[in-house]
């Protein structure tokens, strides 16, 4: 077997580039885990490389708070070139830690690091240019459109861009979830132009007080849409690599945890007729038999894409507020608090599916799937699929 000591001089000496590299340390990483058991294949995230990985990750984020400090006592008051260095900083050390040595845990943390920071130049940045004050009154509040779609579109955009070229040079999976983050922000931001330029046309009419409920209820539609977008992006990359052995697949994980909220709420808030934002659930039996099938669907398709980080956001919002309003007229006839019953529901479904998943995931996914659809799905259990 060659040592990833061996292969990183053999990318220093030219002899292999640093894309086949990954590419054999992600196939060794993959059949690593997929042959210490065979029958019960696991969904590999690849989050952490071991206890070397945890042990840097401790020294990175040291090191990084000794240089935020330093920085903040030379240059004080320099917020924005203070953002500029850390980020330049989290560059340079992500070259030997990301670049050399693939260190996962550390890599991610110096990842979230950048991001943050460059967002934090970039708001600055904007700042300068795009001074934004509280408004005294309703109407400087409408004055503000013409700074505030600018200043969005410098700090996101921007936050876009970086994230971006940061991936393509470092292939850190969690900045998938920071772009699709930032770009949902965007378009948000670009939906309420669109509607304030509209207003200020004549051309939308201003809701009126009494509006205000049905209004709120269609803003959901745009974090539906942009969760679905999302969650599609996922999908398609979870079918580019059906054996989970690259880095796009753990792309596709942060993809799942970041599209999973944007879906939950306002399907959520669809089904059980709840007000918004502001009042609370006590959903008829229409509603309560809706809320089931969707848990149900999420259920279904967290099996058939084999992705648990769809699932566990989904179990945590349903489990905090669906299943809880739902069981919440059961104190009334059996005097359990409701919350207890949230937790043996939550919990029940949450062992079930973590000691049996890919035994569930075959028995239901493989018998109600043509077998079209599952030769371009993440491979089942073989011996469990055999049909007569």
């Amino acid at each position: 077997m060659i040592s990833p000591e061996t292969i990183d001089r053999a990318v220093a000496a030219g002899i292999i580039s640093t894309e086949q590299r990954d590419r054999l340390v992600s196939l060794e990483t993959g059949a690593a885990i997929t042959n210490t058991d065979t029958d019960t294949p696991d969904e590999n995230l690849r989050l952490i490389g071991g206890g070397n990985d945890l042990f840097v990750t401790v020294g990175v984020v040291l090191l990084t708070a000794g240089f935020t400090f330093a920085l903040s006592t030379l240059i004080a008051g320099e917020t924005m070139w203070i953002a500029v260095l850390v980020a330049a900083f989290a560059w340079l050390v992500a070259e030997f830690v990301t670049r050399q040595h693939r260190m996962k845990l550390a890599s991610t943390v110096l990842a979230l690091i950048f991001a943050a920071a460059a967002l934090g130049a970039l708001a600055q940045l904007s700042d300068r240019y795009y001074t934004i004050r509280p408004p005294d009154s309703f109407w400087q509040l409408l004055a503000l459109r013409g700074i505030v779609a600018p200043a969005g579109y410098l700090v996101l955009g921007g936050t876009v861009v970086a994230a971006a070229i940061h991936l393509w040079r470092f292939r850190v999976p969690v900045l998938a979830g920071v772009i699709a983050v930032a770009l949902t922000l965007l378009a948000f931001l670009q939906t309420a132009i669109f509607l304030y330029d509209g207003v200020t046309a004549g051309t939308v009419t201003p809701p009126a007080v009494e509006d205000m409920p049905e209004l709120l209820r269609a803003a959901l539609y745009m974090p539906l849409i942009c969760g679905l977008i999302v969650f599609a992006t996922a999908v398609a990359l979870d079918l580019h690599d059906r054996e989970r052995r690259t880095v796009w697949s753990d792309c596709a994980f942060w993809l799942h945890v970041v599209s999973a909220p944007m879906l939950v709420h306002p399907l959520f808030i669809m089904a059980t007729g709840q007000d918004a934002f502001f009042g609370s659930v006590e959903p008829g039996s229409d509603a309560i038999v809706m809320l089931t099938l969707l848990i149900l669907g999420f259920v279904y398709v967290a099996l058939a894409i084999d992705r648990r980080s769809l699932l566990v956001p989904t179990l945590a919002y349903f489990g905090s507020l669906g299943i809880y309003f739902l069981f919440d007229t059961a104190t009334e006839t059996t005097g359990v608090p409701p919350f207890a019953l949230l937790l043996v529901v939550v919990g029940v479904l949450i062992i079930l599916f973590g000691a049996g998943w890919q035994r569930i995931r075959s028995l239901i996914v493989g018998h109600t799937l043509p077998t079209s659809v599952l030769n371009r799905l993440p491979p089942l259990k073989a011996r469990v699929l055999s049909r007569p």
